[in-house]
């Protein structure tokens, strides 16, 4: 949910974007309609059941969602609506009940009053008085289907297909092999010695792997046997495929095996294909695999933990000339998406199974597990994973990239000196090495990040000689400083990328311009001056403008793609 000074702060950014470029899965505009008083309870009620449902949200009431500018936009709710009213009413009309929470937030446009409803995350599934309901996912709200009020039950860890209790602890039905992998693991990311060192079946009711004497299938998924497996989680299996063409493959394995040891055999696989590039830095070498080790494990990680193990289908490895992708079945849940994976709240399919990895640190609670990905990658120059949901299952893809070794020795540099870098920035650095600029939109959407929370973060990137800006408003652009650039490339292009200052710009269009018209040569075509000032198209007819009101020396001449700005001599 948002606070009152986040949505004050909101506000503010319709200057520059419409409501609707600011919703997320935690926040809605909507106008107030004045012509219908029924109308407008209903929609209160709809998007309080919308976001009880998506766990928690809010709704900022009295604002057009599709109108640039702060004045246009902000249009106001009635002065005579009261809230307690409000309020009544969604109580009454929903089951189980939502009691929102209203403040009111003055403005001086419009009526001067916007309404914020809060609504918390409660026990959904929730529905109207007549059993509708919708469900908040990404910025829609969406009916509540069945196969949406199952996800919920998932969500709400009420249908933990890992927590079912299936059979008598028989130790028959655990592997010791995939016992001294799992300790292996923990051991190795320095899980509690006082945890490793209990017995199996005392590890395990530790974990909460044993309930009421019997092995959950989360304790067999730890630790079961082939056979233990294939009885009670017949969905757990995986898939290794070398591909060497979009067709054809040469290595393939398929098993069915204990989660420690599915991991560490995908990895074992994995070796001939990972060469090792060795970088030398004064007197150590320091060895980069071209797959990182640690993304490749939290991507095994991920994908065995967030399996939907009631659909048939494998963990599937596929590693091509050009990518390796780790994928498994089941889409995203609790409205995380494509777009927001990188910050948003994480949540677990299978809580018991998750539960059990985080005491034993093999995965982490706090959404760490996807920042590590990206960052392993990014820190070595190397293009950040893609997330991707396609249809009901998500893919993580690594694309083949050569390690960058300055980039690799400029991060460790940095972290030497106290100031570790982020995976935001890193993703930032990363982009500017490929594109000459970003304006703030682009920067945000790459980030997952709001404008705002982009703009602070740019600007603490320039006070660290990382970035400059230029521009202003909605033509604001960030660039990489020329002298980091050239440090972290060798094509000998950091001035080039550059933009030339605007006044700058003029005075050299101006020159070039009349040195041409003086040798008899034609004029410029926008796309010249564009290639010459880095500005946009529309910039250009801006600048030629001003250029020929200042001087009265410029005028353009024909039409369309075929005309071109000519110098002329100046009037006695």
């Amino acid at each position: 949910m948002r606070s009152r000074r986040e949505v004050e702060a909101l506000l503010d950014e319709l200057e520059y974007s419409t409501a609707d470029e600011l919703e997320d899965q935690d926040l809605d505009f909507k106008q107030w309609d004045t012509k219908s008083r029924d109308k407008t309870m209903q929609k209160v009620v709809h998007m309080a059941i919308c976001m009880a449902n998506g766990d928690g949200g809010t709704v900022v009431f009295g604002v057009a969602d599709r109108v640039y500018g702060r004045e246009n936009a902000v249009v106001g709710v009635p002065l005579e609506i009261d809230i307690n009213l409000l309020k009544k009413a969604v109580y009454d009309q929903t089951d189980p009940h939502i009691t929102p929470v209203f403040e009111e937030l003055h403005v001086p446009e419009g009526t001067g009053r916007v309404l914020i409803m809060q609504v918390h995350p409660g026990m959904p599934p929730h529905t109207d008085t007549k059993g509708g309901g919708t469900v908040r996912i990404g910025k829609d709200c969406q009916p509540l289907t069945g196969t949406l009020r199952r996800k919920i039950g998932v969500e709400t860890g009420e249908t933990d297909y890992t927590a079912e209790a299936v059979c008598p602890v028989d130790d028959a039905m655990l592997s010791p092999v995939a016992m001294e992998a799992l300790r292996n693991l923990a051991q190795r990311e320095r899980a509690p010695d006082e945890l490793l060192r209990r017995s199996d079946r005392e590890l395990l009711d530790t974990l909460g792997l044993i309930r009421k004497g019997k092995l959950t299938r989360a304790a067999i998924l730890l630790a079961g046997t082939e056979a233990a497996l294939r009885e009670h989680v017949p969905g757990h299996q995986w898939t290794f495929l070398q591909m060497q063409s979009d067709t054809e493959y040469g290595v393939r394995d398929d098993r069915v095996s204990a989660l420690p040891l599915s991991v560490q055999r995908i990895e074992e696989l994995l070796v001939p294909f990972n060469p090792i590039t060795t970088v030398k830095q004064g007197m150590f070498h320091f060895e980069y695999h071209t797959w990182p080790e640690e993304a490749v494990r939290e991507a095994l990680m991920n994908a065995f933990c967030h399996a939907d193990l009631r659909i048939a289908g494998p963990v599937m490895a596929k590693l091509y000339p050009n990518r390796l992708e780790i994928s498994n079945n089941g889409g995203f849940i609790a409205g995380i998406s494509e777009r927001n994976i990188l910050h948003h709240q994480p949540a677990a399919r299978n809580p018991l199974l998750v539960d059990a990895l985080v005491k034993l640190r093999l995965v982490n609670r706090t959404n760490l597990g996807v920042s590590r990905m990206f960052s392993a990658m990014l820190m070595e120059g190397k293009a950040p994973p893609v997330i991707r949901e396609i249809g009901d299952s998500v893919a993580v893809i690594f694309h083949k990239r050569e390690l960058n070794a300055a980039f690799r020795q400029f991060v460790a540099e940095e972290s030497e000196r106290g100031h570790s870098l982020g995976v935001d920035q890193l993703l930032l650095l990363q982009h500017f090495l490929q594109h000459p600029e970003v304006d703030t939109a682009t920067a945000a959407s790459l980030c997952q990040r709001s404008e705002s929370e982009t703009r602070e973060l740019l600007a603490e990137m320039e006070q660290h000689d990382y970035v400059e800006h230029g521009g202003s408003g909605r033509g604001a652009y960030w660039s990489l400083q020329p002298a980091l650039y050239a440090r972290l490339t060798s094509d000998g292009n950091a001035d080039k990328r550059r933009r030339i200052d605007w006044e700058a710009a003029k005075t050299r269009v101006f020159s070039v311009l009349k040195d041409r018209a003086q040798r008899g040569e034609e004029g410029l075509r926008n796309a010249e001056i564009r290639h010459m000032t880095r500005y946009t198209r529309n910039q250009v007819g801006q600048l030629m403008q001003e250029l020929a009101n200042e001087t009265r020396q410029v005028e353009q001449k024909g039409r369309g793609a075929g005309s071109r700005y000519h110098w002329k001599p100046p009037t006695s």
